[in-house]
């Protein structure tokens, strides 16, 4: 029987790949790819020729398949993803699971996250944080996890994309309220670039300068105490107001405040007539 070996990338210096991972690489019988074009690139630089096969988000079942019935017949595999440790944000985790399910070993090598440069950069406490990875695209999702999250006190760490970020932050503000960020883009790369300031003024700084790179964002933990009834001493259109505010429509607002309340949705929505 073959066996899955996890080999991080680097996230941006090549010089941050590890003798162990070349030697993997080059020991293998083939590599299973995120983007085979990106990592045949990789593999040209080290003068690694080896055979890569396709796997990613759009194919991993029938690829996680075959790759698996490749390692019951005795081959031994790589999995690497464009840049970082395969498995974290990214379909490894489920090919991890098929070997596991399998009987399958499986070995992880030691290599660079986003993440964890991202958490050690912020200043924030490392001692007890979480790791959310994306948020969902759709405002209303999004709202509704960082909603979540609001009384969490460890500190919180999220991937964005630059095209979705000042939208991000913006619901971060309304939800979370104004508090310390630390964002990162383009690690171990050229123009590496770490910012510290509350929410509101990153806003104003990627409204003024576009967004470039791909961004990990660390956010200070929450300092407030968790009440389930936080709306006991607010009016009814206040309520459904405070929902509103967290990206929900005044639909959902409505259905969310009847729930509090335990009221049906017809004794709130007269409140929400002329909102």
């Amino acid at each position: 029987m073959g066996k899955l070996f996890i080999c991080p990338t680097p996230i941006g210096n090549l010089e941050d790949i590890s003798y162990r991972v070349l030697k993997t690489l080059e020991n293998v019988d083939l590599i299973a790819a995120e983007d085979t074009r990106h990592s045949r690139k990789l593999l040209n630089h080290f003068e690694i020729d080896k055979k890569l096969v396709s796997y990613h988000e759009h194919n991993k079942d029938v690829s996680g398949r075959r790759l698996v019935e490749d390692m019951l017949s005795g081959k031994d595999i790589a999995l690497v993803s464009d840049a970082g440790m395969p498995g974290i944000s990214d379909p490894g985790e489920d090919l991890v699971k098929l070997c596991i399910s399998e009987n399958i070993q499986v070995e992880v090598l030691p290599g660079a996250s986003a993440f964890t440069l991202g958490l050690v950069l912020s200043g924030f406490d490392t001692s007890r944080f979480i790791f959310e990875g994306f948020l969902s695209r759709k405002k209303k999702q999004k709202a509704e996890k960082l909603e979540e999250l609001k009384y969490e006190k460890r500190t919180i760490i999220f991937y964005e994309s630059p095209h979705r970020l000042v939208e991000t932050l913006e619901i971060m503000e309304k939800v979370l309220g104004n508090r310390q960020i630390s964002i990162s883009r383009e690690l171990t790369k050229i123009h590496e670039e770490t910012l510290r300031m509350d929410i509101l003024s990153a806003v104003r700084h990627f409204n003024e300068k576009s967004p470039k790179g791909e961004f990990v964002l660390v956010l200070e933990g929450s300092n407030e105490e968790a009440s389930e009834e936080f709306w006991l001493d607010m009016e009814i259109e206040e309520h459904i107001r405070h929902y509103m505010d967290s990206g929900n429509s005044k639909k959902d607002a409505v259905k969310m405040v009847a729930k509090d309340r335990g009221v049906k949705k017809s004794d709130i929505y007269k409140y929400s007539i002329d909102m």
